[in-house]
């Protein structure tokens, strides 16, 4: 059962045990009281923590810990795990999808994932993609993050065979409608087999990372 910090915040202390990694804060709607409550209860049991979505004033009233203003995570403290469960490349199309790619990144290293990332490879110059082929076969899986039309997605999982999670980006002028044709692009594709996460989220896509990764080692 999950354990309560007073008042009207829970936190799942039990999640490694039930599915093997742990819980993950989403801060962005959280005060920073509630922040600072579930800090406090997480050192109490010297459980690691990770805060997606925390804006930098709610960061500097947390002790004690490391913030990524690129990708708006707070860390402190890591998983004990013995070595990498796996190797994950995360791809963008651009460098203005840099806060997606980041926290991906965190985040599936922050779950025991040996994690790289290839930034503006998108295919407005295709070749950027082709000429790193032979390097991304070595990854166990592709994170792929790219707004616009989002097309970077479809052609990893045409040419790669490993699975890959395609991540939409609110990037992208008028009728790119912040991410929403980037999402319609990824989830029509006809790459056969492409996994489509939700606009933006970086964290859902290492965690999928992070499961497949789970049944490998099982």
């Amino acid at each position: 059962m999950s354990e309560s910090v007073p008042n009207d915040v829970t936190f799942d202390f039990q999640r490694s045990e039930r599915i093997g990694f742990p819980e993950i804060i989403y801060g962005e709607s959280k005060s920073v009281d509630q922040l600072q409550r579930i800090v406090a209860s997480c050192r109490e049991k010297d459980h690691p923590i990770l805060i997606s979505r925390c804006q930098p004033e709610k960061a500097e009233q947390l002790a004690n810990g490391d913030y990524d203003p690129i990708a708006r995570m707070w860390q402190s403290g890591v998983p004990a795990i013995e070595k990498p469960l796996g190797k994950v490349g995360i791809l963008s199309g651009g460098t203005a999808d840099a806060p997606v790619v980041q926290e991906a990144y965190l985040t599936a290293t922050f779950l025991g994932l040996e994690a790289e990332k290839f930034q503006d490879i998108g295919v407005a110059a295709i070749h950027r993609f082709l000429d790193r082929l032979e390097e991304l076969a070595a990854f166990d899986v592709l994170i792929v993050c790219a707004g616009f039309e989002g097309a970077l997605a479809s052609v990893a999982a045409g040419q790669c065979p490993q699975p890959v999670i395609g991540v939409p980006t609110s990037v992208g002028y008028g009728v790119a409608e912040g991410g929403q044709a980037a999402l319609n692009a990824m989830l029509s594709s006809c790459a056969n087999g492409l996994l489509v996460m939700n606009i933006d989220n970086g964290v859902g896509a290492a965690l999928a990372a992070r499961r497949m990764m789970g049944l490998r080692s099982r």
